[in-house]
């Protein structure tokens, strides 16, 4: 924090603290710098955001102690060594699964929980992670079926060299197997890569139905630039014939990807800006006073202001840190949220979370096309929503949105 808000911050806690209420050193632990460092930027605020509220509200003082990594996976160890070495329990932090892959041992060794806001790939559980954002059937199942029955059944795949990637595109062969699709092709790009031409050159020459992306950061804003460029060089509308669709693709992104290709996106989330709630609109109005340079609201912001509310509600009703303790209070506790109502599921610690479709306009901001008539369970292991075996009458469906 700046010298003067830290200040500011101390003397508030001091206030707080002759109040009788309890304190806690919270851990955030985002990349406001580097190649992702635009999404990191949203979540830090929507953490704060959160713990501002939360301290507002008076049940229990929140001192965040923030540590930047700038998105190297040695910032991340060095950043949740630094914090849990010095004393801290909990963490709300991590973007990419690669950084939460890399950290959750040394959770697990000091028995602190990691408070991980963000949509990710799922086949995972930990004690010591608490999982705020979208898990597979509530990003990746919907968008696939949103996708075949559109008429989709071939898809080029182009992602990030790592394991969010690989995972989801798995599980897009595999759902698209079944439904008598194919994958016409697969390339990864290490994350800040912004050379297309040889990705793209492909994808124009296998033509398929639509193209699944699961790169982040600029590798993302550069791609969606160079191929709606290259579709255009070829008298190819990009959107209505080779759309682009994506579990990742949120607000502050299609502003970084500027207007002459930010339109006719499809994009799964469980949170967008243009929700029509009192809700959301008081959350949005929040965050704009509090954060007026930006950048605007992500669904990964949103879980991280979870992620917050969840965790101060758990310390004060388990009246300890203990991470045991934490984790069983977390599962009694429930949160409206700007998306909805939240809550966690005490078996998988993932959240129960509502699936949407969104489609991206000119002005960088999403229609929603589809929503969930409610929140979803959590299904990590896609054990319940594997279309081999559960029936068609029990699987999870979007509405359409009028």
């Amino acid at each position: 924090m700046p010298p003067a808000v830290l200040t500011h911050w101390r003397a508030f806690c001091v206030l707080k603290d002759c109040m009788g209420l309890s304190h806690h050193r919270v851990g955030i632990l985002f990349s406001a710098d580097g190649p992702y460092g635009l999404v990191g930027r949203a979540m830090l605020n929507g953490a704060l955001l959160a713990v501002a509220e939360v301290n507002t509200r008076g049940d229990c003082v929140l001192e965040p102690v923030i540590c930047d990594p700038q998105g190297a996976l040695a910032g991340y160890v060095a950043g949740a060594e630094r914090l849990l070495g010095g004393g801290i329990r909990h963490v709300v932090g991590c973007y990419t699964s690669s950084s939460r892959k890399e950290i959750i041992p040394i959770f697990e060794k000091r028995d602190a929980l990691l408070w991980y806001p963000s949509h990710y790939e799922g086949f995972e559980t930990s004690a010591n992670v608490v999982y705020t954002g979208a898990a597979p059937n509530q990003h990746i199942v919907p968008l696939v079926r949103h996708l075949l029955a559109r008429g989709g059944r071939t898809a080029f795949c182009v992602g990030s060299n790592y394991i969010w990637a690989w995972e989801n595109n798995r599980i897009l062969r595999e759902t698209l197997a079944i439904a008598g699709g194919a994958v016409a092709g697969e390339r990864y790009l290490a994350v800040g890569e912004t050379a297309f031409d040889q990705v793209i050159a492909a994808i124009l020459a296998a033509r398929p139905d639509f193209v699944f992306n699961t790169l982040i950061g600029i590798s993302a804003y550069r791609f969606f630039r160079d191929f709606r460029s290259a579709c255009a060089a070829h008298g190819i509308d990009q959107a209505r014939t080779i759309p682009v669709a994506s579990c990742s693709l949120a607000e502050p992104e299609l502003e970084a990807i500027g207007p002459e290709a930010v339109d006719g996106h499809l994009s799964s989330s469980v949170y967008f800006t243009s929700i029509d709630t009192s809700r959301n609109r008081a959350f949005l109005a929040a965050y704009a006073t509090r954060f007026p340079d930006g950048p605007t609201p992500s669904a990964d912001a949103e879980a991280s202001y979870i992620a917050v509310h969840l965790l101060a509600r758990a310390l004060v009703r388990a009246g300890t840190e203990d991470a045991a303790s934490v984790r069983r209070a977390a599962c009694a506790e429930g949160f409206d949220a700007p998306q909805g109502p939240v809550c966690l599921d005490e078996t998988t610690l993932h959240a129960c979370l509502t699936p949407r479709i969104g489609l991206s306009t000119a002005a960088a901001r999403f229609t929603i096309v589809a929503e969930a008539a409610e929140p979803v369970a959590p299904d990590p292991y896609l054990v319940r929503s594997d279309p081999r075996v559960v029936p068609v009458s029990r699987r999870p469906r979007l509405r359409a949105v009028p």
